[in-house]
This record gives C-alpha cells, structure tokens and sequence, in this order.
C-alpha cells in the first residue's frame, strides 16, 4: 500500500487503498484539522485525542477502532497514523460539529467516485492533476512541462525498483545526490533558496529548472536501461552520471545567458515568471 494525497479546499488529505480488503484509509488526523479548522496537525492531533477518548467512553466503537498505518508526513518520515474507511469517516463527520461537514461529504463521495474512474482509465488522474494545477494559477505551458517531468521520474524510479533501491527513504538519498551534482545544493537547501518548508519543491520549479532536473532524470534512465544495474550502489553512480550531464548543460546555459538558472522564484510568483519571460 502507498499513500497518496487529495485536496479538500486545498487542504491535503492523505489516503491509502487497501487491495486486499479492496478499501481506502483515510488519515482521522488530517479530516479532524479540515472539519475542526485547526492550525495545524498538532492541534488535530490534540482534538482527535479528546474526541477519541469522549467516544469511546460513550461506547461509540464504530468510529474509535480505526486502524494505523505508516503515513508520510511534512518531514518526509512515515509515521503510524490512525486511519478510518469512507463508513467510520462519515460517522466521524456526524461526531464532530462543523460547518464543512455537508460540503466535506459530498467531497468524500465524489472522491471515492474519482478513484474507481481512475482506475478504470488513468487518464482521468492526469485530467485532475491538471486542472488542480490551472485552478493555482499556472500556465498552460509550465503545466505541460509538469506533466512531462512526471513522465520522466517515473521511469527513473521503475529503474531504482529494478536495481533494489525501496521507496522512502532510498529513493530521497539518490534524488538528494542527483539535485546536489546539477544544482548544486541539496534539497533541503534548494528548498531554502526558494523560501519553501513543506511544499513540493518541483511545483515551485521555474521551467528551465523544471527541463535541467528532467535532463538529469532522462539521462540517468537512459544509463541504468543500457548498464542495468544490480545494486543500490550501482544505481547511485548512475544517477550520480545522470546529474552530471544536467549539470553541464546547467553551466553552459548560465555562461551563454549570463544569469542564473537556480532561481528564487516559487509558485506563489509563478506567473509574474511568466509575465517576465524568463525564470532568472
């Protein structure tokens, strides 16, 4: 099982489906925040706790025996986080006072809708991702490069699958080493640079640094088709060469342009980026 996020008025909700139970969990904490209008998770946290504990003493077991499981969190660590289905969701809605809770139901329902379409067709996903991404203002161009770049880590981590790197914590280190050789910083620094915490740092990628990470990732797959590599190791010394062709057009582009391509710039003046014509 892999979690993945949804948007309910912009505010994330983590999910994971069940195959064997054929089901989706749905973190209890990140509805209470919704529902609840809490700042952030720790006060969800804190007021799931009462509220579980004030059901469960009135015998309300159909909504307190919710399961856990390993979700991401903002530091990109997984945790053991409570879980619930759509049925113990929507008995938590009834439980708790709020003024989202109608319009919260009718998200879970098309939501539920939306992922047996998608699966069926997964067009439909990419459809969604799209219009997510118009609805925050980027443009029609910086969206198709997106979509591109997606594409493209994809068959770079189908390649780390191949060679035994795991997910999590694996694939963060290689993709560490890749932004540091093209980059130049780690991406926890990059992240700094753009004035980033929790944000995804791809969607705050200018396009030409959208296109430089890309080359880096193409490059690096192209090597592990043709080598195949059998270990971690191995895998590392590929995305390592990867990164250093990105890295060398990086150079190139900067001593012909005369401006740097590793921009400050994030998605809250991605259009102004637009506007300007250029991503320095």
């Amino acid at each position: 099982m892999k979690d993945k996020l949804q948007l309910f008025e912009n505010h994330p909700v983590r999910y994971v489906w069940d195959e064997e139970h054929e089901k989706y969990w749905f973190s209890v904490v990140d509805i209470v925040r919704i529902l609840t209008d809490q700042p952030d998770q720790k006060g969800a946290r804190n007021y799931w706790k009462v509220l579980k504990k004030r059901l469960k003493d009135e015998g309300n077991e159909s909504v307190t025996n919710s399961n856990q499981l390993k979700l991401k969190s903002s530091d990109g660590k997984k945790y053991l986080t409570d879980v619930a289905d759509t049925e113990q969701i929507l008995r938590l809605v009834q439980s708790i006072p709020s003024k989202k809770a109608e319009p919260f139901k009718m998200w879970l329902a098309k939501v539920g809708n939306e992922f047996i379409d998608e699966a069926a067709d997964p067009e439909l996903a990419i459809d969604r991702a799209v219009n997510n991404y118009r609805r925050l203002g980027y443009s029609e161009n910086w969206i198709n490069q997106r979509l591109k770049t997606i594409e493209a880590r994809k068959a770079l981590t189908d390649e780390w699958d191949k060679s035994g790197v795991k997910q999590g914590k694996e694939y963060a280190v290689l993709t560490d080493l890749m932004y540091k050789t093209w980059a130049g910083m780690s991406t926890r620094e990059y992240k700094r640079h753009k004035g980033l915490k929790k944000e995804n740092l791809r969607d705050n990628m200018t396009n030409t640094e959208l296109v430089l990470n890309m080359l880096a990732e193409v490059a690096a797959t192209d090597i592990s088709t043709e080598l195949q590599p059998m270990s971690k190791e191995d895998s590392a010394r590929i995305a390592l060469s990867g990164a250093e062709v990105a890295k060398n057009a990086r150079i190139d582009l900067e001593e012909r342009s005369g401006t740097k391509v590793i921009s400050p710039k994030n998605a809250k003046n991605i259009r102004q980026i637009e506007l300007d014509g250029g991503d320095e």
